[in-house]
This record gives structure tokens, C-alpha cells and sequence, in this order.
């Protein structure tokens, strides 16, 4: 366990900043479309921190990803509790990765307007260790790939346990008839819009395994940055106000499209801090070895394009839901 200094030991202007960073991560943490919006303005405000701008668009995901839930066909494939689950299931993960994530932005955000490395008080918000070590480290050396790989790292790990790995999510979930069906549900891909129509994107197999989650970030970073595609992915997040339906991205490339996801306010509820406290914060990078091959290049087996291959996926999910719906 990781120990905490005590209060005591710092400086008024120290347990301020500290408040005001759990005041906002509080206020943007509400729900999915507060924190993708809150990503994408810190990005806008700090361009050299790219992942804000990777968490804001796999943060879309999520929220399209919930709103499918109660949509036009999903309602017609699963039952409303099962749905619920899968709800949360994306809710708590988010939650958890922004309750990690916001205060880091926003003590580097701090630090540049003071002009002083304050990485030393991630430590009050339940931050690893390892992070702590790549902040100081990008400070003095500006490496902001590594920066990037590594917050993609922590993330996924601070995940894993409380979420993946979690009795009730396992039971509910990941070993479950729906989890194997997974494809259908978009669990395990994240797409990447443009307003010229075209849909990039990733996807992984073996969801479950944190290795394969580290690489799939990696893959849609390298997208998302890169030097020909990134103008029109920043085009798309500009331009585009974040509601959780799909139409948000669907009417731009098909134009005879009538919406049939909701926006995300008018269906889900929102859930109160409480309710996800459900385990005690552990520093998962302690005595955990930290692999090289995090740092690799990542690869594309398969077309990053994925316009295709959205249509497709959408006519599997409409064909299931009519048939599962006309055999009842």
C-alpha cells in the first residue's frame, strides 16, 4: 500500500490547489458527456498533453456505446436488466478512469501556470506511482509520445481489477452469453468519425486481457495523430456536439439516416459518486514490473477504414433484433 503523507505537512496554497483540483474533477465527472466534453477543452487549452484529446473521442464511444442500449434495436435483443448492467458496466469504467485521470491534467495544467513541477501531490488523489514518475519525467524531458503510451498504460490498469476483474462484473458480464457476443455490442471497438463521412477505428480481440486493451490504445492513437488523418478528426470533435447518439457521426455518411439511438441525458440516469465506491484504491503499479513492450510500435493487422464494415455491422444487429423479435 502505498502511503500518503500526512495533511499536516502541506502548505496552505498546497491543500487549496488540492481541493479545487477534487472540486472540478467532481463537477466534469458527472456523466459521459461532461467528461468528453471536459477532455476535449482541456486538449484545446493543452495540445501537447494528446491524451485528453484520445479520451475524449474513446469517451464518445462509451456514450455511443450506452446509447445503443436504448435504442431502436437493442431494447429488441436484450432484456432491460441486462441492459442496465452493460450501462453501468461502461459508467464505472469511465468514471474510474476520469477520477484517475482529471486530476493528473489539472495538477499539470497548475504546474505550468506556476512554473513548478506539483506532481508530488498526485499522491492525494489515489494516482499511481508510476504516473507520478512519468509526469516529473515529461516535465524535464517533453517526451510526449511516452506520456501518451503511459497514461494509455495506467488507465487500462486502473480498470482492471475494480472493473474487469471485479466478482460482480464477472458474474453480471464478462462471463456471460452477452460478452461472448461482444462484436455485436461494440465492446471491444472504438471508431473514429470524420465529417467528410469516412469511419476509422480499431478493435481487439480477448477484451479481458490488459495487454491487448494497452495495445488497442496505442493503435487508435496512432490513428488519431496521425499527420494526414488528425485535421479532420479535430474537425470532426470541433464541429460536432458530443449527445451520445450515434447520429452524432451517421449523418454525416448517411444521409437518408433518421436517428434511432437517443441522446444519452434523455435516457440514462445520473449515478451519484457513492454508488461507485464499491472498493478501496489500490496503487496497481506497485511491485508490478512495467514492460518495454508497452513502448513498442504498435501494429495494424487489418484496414483502419472501417465504413464498411460500420454498415455491415449495422445490418447484423437489425437482422438479429427482427428475427429474435418475430420468434416471441
Amino acid at each position: 500500500m502505498r502511503l500518503i503523507p500526512a495533511p499536516q505537512t502541506l502548505t496552505a496554497n498546497e491543500r487549496i490547489l488540492i481541493q479545487t483540483i477534487r472540486n472540478e474533477t467532481k463537477t466534469y465527472n458527472l456523466d459521459n458527456i461532461s467528461r468528453t466534453d471536459a477532455y476535449f477543452r482541456y486538449y484545446r487549452q493543452h495540445q501537447e498533453i494528446h491524451w485528453a484529446f484520445l479520451a475524449s473521442m474513446v469517451s464518445r464511444n462509451a456514450g455511443w456505446n450506452m446509447c445503443d442500449l436504448e435504442g431502436l434495436w437493442f431494447p429488441l435483443l436484450l432484456e432491460k436488466g441486462v441492459r442496465d448492467k452493460l450501462f453501468y458496466t461502461y459508467e464505472i469504467a469511465n468514471w474510474l478512469i476520469f477520477q484517475d485521470a482529471f486530476p493528473q491534467l489539472l495538477l499539470y495544467h497548475y504546474s505550468t501556470k506556476g512554473k513548478k513541477a506539483m506532481f508530488h501531490l498526485l499522491k492525494y488523489f489515489h494516482v499511481s506511482a508510476f504516473m507520478e514518475r512519468e509526469w516529473n519525467y515529461f516535465w524535464n524531458h517533453r517526451n510526449h509520445k511516452r506520456l501518451l503510451i503511459s497514461l494509455i498504460v495506467n488507465e487500462q490498469h486502473v480498470i482492471h481489477k475494480p472493473v474487469i476483474c471485479h466478482p460482480y462484473f464477472q458474474k453480471n458480464v464478462f462471463r456471460t452469453f452477452i460478452y461472448f457476443f461482444q462484436d455485436f455490442l461494440h465492446f471491444s471497438s472504438i471508431l473514429l468519425p470524420t465529417c467528410s463521412g469516412n469511419v476509422y477505428g480499431a478493435s481487439v480481440n480477448g477484451f479481458k486481457n490488459v495487454h491487448k486493451r494497452i495495445d488497442l490504445g496505442k493503435r487508435i492513437a496512432s490513428i488519431l495523430f496521425n499527420e494526414q488523418l488528425f485535421p479532420s478528426f479535430y474537425q470532426f470533435a470541433s464541429k460536432t456536439i458530443h449527445t451520445g447518439s450515434r447520429y452524432d457521426y451517421e449523418c454525416y455518411f448517411m444521409k437518408q439516416k433518421k436517428r434511432d439511438t437517443p441522446f444519452l441525458r434523455t435516457v440514462f440516469p445520473i449515478i451519484e459518486p457513492e454508488a461507485h465506491q464499491l472498493w478501496e484504491y489500490e496503487d496497481w503499479s506497485s511491485g508490478k514490473k512495467i514492460r518495454k513492450s508497452w513502448y513498442d510500435q504498435p501494429i495494424h493487422r487489418h484496414p483502419i477504414l472501417l465504413n464498411e464494415w460500420f454498415f455491415q455491422k449495422q445490418r447484423q444487429i437489425q437482422r438479429l433484433a427482427i428475427v429474435k423479435h418475430v420468434m416471441e
